[in-house]
């Protein structure tokens, strides 16, 4: 039994574990090798906690092979597990990305059911659940992420019965018409109610999960807790959110201000400039807004030499077909607009396949007039948050789908349905068109929301539930 924790105010320590460890591994000019922070986004969320105090974390490097000794990172001790390549190829790649990504995200790609996926899955799961049983203290808290991960709080209460175990979902859970396609849909459920407090980032997704452990396993519930072979296991919403105090000054110093006049230069000072960030998935609509862009253009309710569409593509699962096939549609999609919208040597869609650092990042919140977020299906979308942390000027509209967990709290946002590209094109040109002073009540409501209720308070939430039992 290992020695690795932060003191939670119940005097117990904290013990992460998530697929990814929040950090890569990077090698210098001359050659040395180090580690630097991961840009993802479950990295952003958790970081502000651990950095409280320090904290333990077991994950994965992102690298095949034997997995690194433990070692500390800013504080916290970071515990590598290993993955082979073969793991990665059925376990992440297969199961986790291919079978259950498209199910919990309303199937908008089929499915894939294989039975070595599945097996993998149940392998690397248990080599979590080993890991953190080995190096978790006396009666720690055990904080499991994410759908990678849904087998590791029964496993883990098999070895280690002293610690309290959360589970936070971060992606949908699906209602059951959906999850009952799963071959191993009792595994899974079962898997969960290892836990203590199993989290959801809407109240709709804790209700379908309470129901299925019903309908399916038979467990009785009231309200949020489950009853499960002499065991309480409660199911909450706890809505994820940013670290908006720290953005916010992020966006008010001079250099971000500078460098935010700079990219509107470099994009040719357009009287307009909308922005999209997002992975390179087929959950997040990038070909519906698109379109829905493209077709303003072509119709001349915007005009090529006014406005400028910023799309940030991060690279995303490029071993996964379907994720291969979306960049295609998507490089082409872009390439025909501007070929037939743009003036000469000044494209109108600015598409950017990489990654950006977060300075650079708040400063294109900062430089935008519209932030373009419309998933098909999202359980939050903390892109959305990040935006509205950014705008310290309440200037700027965030134009945001109704199906991203963001929604439910940021109601004067422009909310839009996707799928519904007419539509998504009246919203843009609301979103637009909108005079400063509108602009400035729906921002200064946002922010209130998004600045009071931050990545802070979504953990204490989350761990003060887990911690009282």
């Amino acid at each position: 039994m290992g020695n690795a924790g932060v003191s939670t105010a119940g005097g117990r320590s904290l013990l992460v574990v998530a697929n990814r460890l929040p950090v890569d591994r990077v090698t210098e000019p001359d050659g040395t090798q180090s580690w630097r922070r991961s840009p993802g986004g479950l990295v952003a969320a958790l970081e502000p906690v651990m950095r409280r105090g320090g904290g333990a974390w077991v994950g994965w490097s992102g690298i095949p092979g034997e997995a690194p000794q433990p070692f500390t990172q800013d504080g916290t001790t970071l515990v590598p597990v290993s993955l082979t390549a073969r793991d990665v190829a059925e376990y992440y790649e297969g199961f986790s990305n291919s079978t259950l990504w498209p199910l919990y995200h309303d199937v908008i790609v089929p499915a894939v059911y294989e039975r070595q996926f599945w097996d993998a899955y149940v392998r690397v799961n248990r080599r979590f659940a080993e890991a953190a049983a080995e190096v978790a203290e006396e009666r720690a808290l055990v904080w499991v992420q994410d759908y990678q991960l849904q087998l590791v709080p029964a496993m883990l209460r098999e070895l280690r019965p002293d610690v309290r175990i959360g589970f936070f979902l971060h992606i949908p859970f699906p209602p059951d018409e959906l999850f009952q396609q799963l071959p191993w849909r009792t595994q899974i459920l079962e898997g969960l109610l290892g836990a203590d407090l199993v989290g959801f980032q809407r109240t709709g997704a804790a209700t379908n999960f309470i129901r299925l452990c019903r309908r399916l396993l038979g467990y009785g519930y009231r309200r949020d807790r489950i009853f499960a072979d002499h065991r309480v296991v409660r199911a909450q919403a706890f809505p994820i959110s940013v670290d908006s105090a720290r953005l916010s000054e992020l966006a008010g110093r001079p250099e971000t201000m500078q460098r935010a006049r700079e990219i509107r230069a470099e994009l040719g000072d357009p009287a307009k400039l909308l922005l999209g960030v997002d992975r390179l998935d087929y959950t997040k609509g990038l070909r519906h807004r698109l379109t829905a862009f493209d077709e303003l253009l072509a119709e001349g309710k915007i005009k090529s030499s006014e406005v400028a569409f910023v799309q940030i593509a991060t690279p995303s699962r490029e071993r996964v077909e379907q994720y291969r096939v979306l960049r295609d549609e998507i490089e082409l999609q872009i390439g025909r607009i501007n070929g037939e919208r743009s003036r000469l040597g000044t494209p109108v869609v600015h598409y950017l396949h990489t990654s950006y650092s977060q300075d650079e990042l708040v400063a294109m919140y900062c430089a935008a007039d519209v932030m373009v977020v419309t998933p098909l299906r999202d359980g939050m979308n903390l892109v959305a948050k990040e935006y509205v942390a950014c705008r310290n000027d309440r200037r700027g509209a965030l134009v945001l789908s109704e199906f991203a967990g963001a929604a439910v709290e940021l109601r004067r946002a422009f909310l839009v349905n996707p799928h519904d590209i007419d539509g998504l094109k009246e919203t843009l040109l609301r979103a637009l068109r909108a005079d400063p002073a509108e602009l400035g009540r729906r921002m200064g409501t946002l922010r209130r929301h998004v600045l009071e209720h931050d990545v802070n308070r979504w953990a204490d939430r989350f761990l003060d539930a887990l911690t009282r039992g």
